[in-house]
């Protein structure tokens, strides 16, 4: 049997509550997304924030990466000011996911951004966000209820690497409130919501480097995680 890809996904510090009285800092990861890589037949292992300065060598032993969703990205690292509706900065999760994708980028490592991860490879590649979707699209489809998905269609760019995978409209797991708005260098935009919102951007070229603002792991679509597991066997 082939040896199974180790998948990094990224994780964040958060106060927690478990058990009978445990109230600790902890790190968060929900629990879709191990189980969605794992399903798609990788070996899933988190990554909390670390010192930026590891993520050259931490990078180099896995074979795949993913920049889970989460918290909003600081406007300061796309020249912005906050928006009323924009959460508190988390620097270290910020700094730490930024060093963990430059790496994964000269490597040449397959990755996948989900949600504040496609944020952050477009803010990566100098691009913007757009801090509050319904002020620009004129409804909160995107995220209609906080803590809970919603369901919304995308349209793939047929001549893209999404395109391929997808082959035609699909529904998709939402929840967010904010977007990009101005398109980072080098990248492509490859599916859009019906309202014009850019839903996947990826790098051209052979290697996998693509950021969904859905959620795969709140469905059972395999598609898109399965796409990057093959990736990593092509290396």
């Amino acid at each position: 049997m082939p040896s199974q890809p180790l998948i990094g996904v990224t994780t964040y510090f958060t106060r927690a509550r478990w058990g009978a009285a445990w109230d600790l800092r902890a790190a968060l990861l929900p629990g879709d997304y191990p189980h969605h890589i794992q399903r798609a037949g990788g070996l899933a292992v988190m990554l909390p924030p670390d010192d930026p300065a590891t993520a050259e060598a931490l990078v180099r032993r896995l074979d795949g990466l993913v920049l889970a969703g989460g918290e909003d990205l600081d406007p300061a690292l796309y020249g912005a000011t906050p928006h009323p509706r924009t959460g508190p900065p988390v620097p270290e999760r910020d700094r730490w996911e930024l060093a963990l994708l430059d790496a994964a980028l000269r490597q040449g490592v397959p990755l996948l951004g989900i949600c504040r991860g496609m944020q952050l490879m477009n803010v990566h590649a100098g691009g913007a966000l757009n801090q509050h979707l319904p002020e620009t699209v004129g409804h909160k489809d995107h995220n209609p209820r906080v803590g809970v998905f919603s369901h919304h269609r995308v349209e793939p760019v047929a001549w893209t690497r999404m395109g391929q995978l997808l082959a035609a409209p699909a529904q998709v797991a939402t929840h967010h409130h904010q977007g990009v708005s101005r398109l980072g260098t080098g990248l492509i935009a490859s599916a859009h919501a019906e309202d014009g919102t850019i839903e996947a951007i990826e790098y051209p070229g052979d290697c996998f480097r693509v950021g969904v603002q859905w959620h795969p792991e709140a469905d059972d679509d395999l598609r898109v995680i399965t796409a990057l597991i093959h990736a990593t066997t092509a290396r």
